[in-house]
């Protein structure tokens, strides 16, 4: 029985979210770009379509978006909305089969092997059509879905799906079992998953650049081209093989935040920003993704590669950055006067994970057996605060003090 794989792709992700969450702001701007701002370093981390036809791309310099698309209006990543509603597409897809595969925060492989009977015979087109209205009734997120026999297959079929490049597939693309070959040679050798720029050059080298021209070619030929491994591998993926298997992933156990040095440091106080940067951060994270946590770690890398760790877990969960930083500063200072040598690289880490509860429960427990609270509701609701001006302005909005 071949089997029956979807990929799950959300379309242009960041903006369908920015555009939720600020409907009067960021939902009536058809020319759209979320990332950082066009001071600095700032990327493109997702263009509305109407954008992209100005030649706007994901990743490219947002000081450069804007001399393409001057009219453009930007907005921050909204972090901790994307995440939830990545992990609602998740527990929606998890209904209809429990081997779902996260594979970024907008993409997601379902293995539907087997479940010919359970959905009495439904067609994996038919299906991947309901799981797309579903996610859009539930999440509000419209999603483009490829089926095939493998996840290589599935992948490309869904890049097929999107609205902007096939509008009458009404997003969703199902490549029959036996077709992959036929498939695969409708598109450019770009187009798979592993080619990148380095070896499109080397392809281009033999007038390869469709995956039609490389079909012709014995495994032998491209082995000798391209070296065994690379060769054997092309050989294959031009023909839609791949037996990589979809693996259902457990939830995170830790959330770890790092820097490494471009030079080594040896002053305490620069190293303390540091640690109040990443525990900012952590703590974020932490929060985005609807968690608690009891164990707070701190490690250190020293000049000569040696690693050392502290930690300590609570008497009860947190998830703000003043208790985390207090916790993390204590570890820090017992580290490093047990060796006071320069640092390459500090860590925070969190771990011990419990789900969140409301505000109202959470201030239960402010006076628990008469002793406070290690987080008090000041902490929780400043919190709250600094996440969602983040949301709306992006993550350099909010700086905490040193």
């Amino acid at each position: 029985m071949p089997a029956r794989i979807l990929q799950v792709d959300a379309d242009a992700f960041y903006v369908q979210v920015a555009r939720l969450i600020d409907p009067d702001g960021a939902g009536k701007a058809d020319l759209l770009l979320v990332g950082g701002t066009p001071q600095g370093r700032g990327v493109v981390t997702s263009a509305a379509y109407a954008a992209r036809q100005f030649g706007v791309r994901s990743g490219m310099p947002m000081a450069r978006a804007l001399r393409l698309c001057p009219n453009a209006t930007v907005v921050g990543v909204p972090r901790r909305a994307c995440s939830e509603l990545s992990q609602a597409i998740v527990r929606e897809l998890e209904q209809f089969t429990p081997v779902v595969e996260p594979a970024s925060i907008d993409e997601m492989y379902l293995d539907l092997t087997g479940t010919e009977e359970l959905y009495r015979g439904e067609t994996l087109e038919a299906l991947a059509r309901h799981i797309r209205r579903t996610v859009r009734e539930v999440t509000e997120i419209t999603v483009s879905i490829g089926g095939g026999t493998n996840r290589l297959v599935a992948k490309l079929a869904a890049g097929r799906a999107k609205p902007h490049r096939t509008p009458e597939a009404d997003g969703v693309v199902v490549v029959p079992p036996g077709d992959e070959a036929a498939f695969l040679a409708t598109l450019d050798l770009a187009a798979i998953p592993g080619i990148g720029p380095r070896f499109q050059e080397r392809l281009a080298h033999y007038r390869l650049v469709r995956v039609g021209d490389a079909l012709g070619h014995e495994r032998k030929t491209l082995e000798d081209w391209f070296g065994r491994r690379a060769g054997g591998w092309l050989y294959d993926r031009i023909r839609g093989v791949d037996r990589t298997p979809i693996v259902a992933r457990a939830r995170a156990k830790s959330i770890s935040r790092d820097e490494t040095f471009a030079e080594d440091i040896d002053d305490d106080d620069r190293l303390r920003r540091e640690l109040l940067r990443l525990s900012d951060r952590a703590a974020a994270d932490l929060r985005s993704q609807g968690y608690v946590a009891r164990t707070i770690s701190v490690r250190i890398r020293d000049k000569d590669f040696r690693d050392r760790r502290a930690s300590r877990t609570l008497a009860e969960p947190v998830t703000t950055e003043r208790v985390i930083f207090e916790t993390a500063t204590e570890l820090f200072h017992k580290l490093r006067q047990a060796r006071p040598v320069p640092a390459r690289l500090l860590s925070v880490s969190l771990s011990h994970f419990g789900a969140a509860e409301t505000d109202e429960q959470l201030g239960l427990f402010e006076e628990s057996d008469g002793a406070p609270s290690l987080e008090t509701d000041r902490d929780r609701r400043l919190a709250q605060a600094i996440d969602a001006a983040r949301e709306k302005w992006g993550r350099d909005a909010v700086q905490r003090g040193g």
